[in-house]
């Protein structure tokens, strides 16, 4: 057996980063409360008081839910797992499962630019992973699936990469405008189009 090599079944790493990032979501939710014995006079106030918490828990649910939704294609493409890529599986893991504790923190000091540059600092190093992840398939050999094409391979580097962009840039608005910053993960829906409407881009991923 290749000294890179581990005994671990693809469907078995794919179940357990679901069960993570499944716990991660539903810690996000847990944190929506408001107290107990609470009046129905007071249920829209205290709800004004919760808000930003259910905006950072809906904002967090779609974008773990694209970190997810990649990180599924990135496995389709992939045929086995060496010891690198199996580290930069459970880095991923890692920083998903803190994203609760970042979602918090954004919740409750929003206004701040280190709580918001801890939050898009999380969702980007996620996303460079599963991109460093996906460069790792560009050259044919054991990683790769041999049905898939390198084209298929680099529309993955160019999904991932492009989260990892706007959060690059989403940071560096944190750390001016902390409340502008949030607006800035609109970007990546027609970011991630670009390649069906741009003939140059098209061809490349």
């Amino acid at each position: 057996m290749a000294r890179d090599s581990y005994v671990i079944e693809m469907d078995r790493m794919l179940a357990f980063a679901d069960a993570v990032t499944a716990i991660a979501i539903t810690l996000l939710a847990l944190e929506i409360h408001v107290p107990d014995d609470l009046p129905d006079a007071e249920v829209g106030q205290a709800f004004g008081h919760v808000l930003p918490k259910v905006i950072a828990y809906l904002v967090s649910f779609v974008l773990v839910g694209a970190i997810w939704l990649g990180h599924h294609k990135l496995f389709r493409l992939m045929a086995t797992l060496d010891r690198a890529m199996v580290r930069l599986e459970f880095a991923l893991l890692a920083v998903i499962a803190f994203l609760p504790f970042t979602a918090r923190l954004l919740s409750e000091h929003g206004g701040a630019p280190v709580a918001m540059a801890i939050y898009t600092g999380a969702i980007g190093l996620e996303a460079a992973l599963l991109t460093v992840m996906a460069l790792r398939l560009r050259a044919p050999g054991p990683l790769r699936r041999p049905e898939v094409t390198r084209r298929q391979v680099a529309r993955e580097v160019f999904d991932n990469a492009s989260i990892a962009v706007i959060a690059l840039i989403a940071f560096l608005v944190a750390l001016a405008a902390p409340l502008v910053a949030i607006w800035w993960w609109v970007l990546i829906w027609p970011v991630r189009a670009l390649p069906r409407y741009w003939p140059w881009l098209r061809a490349r991923v």
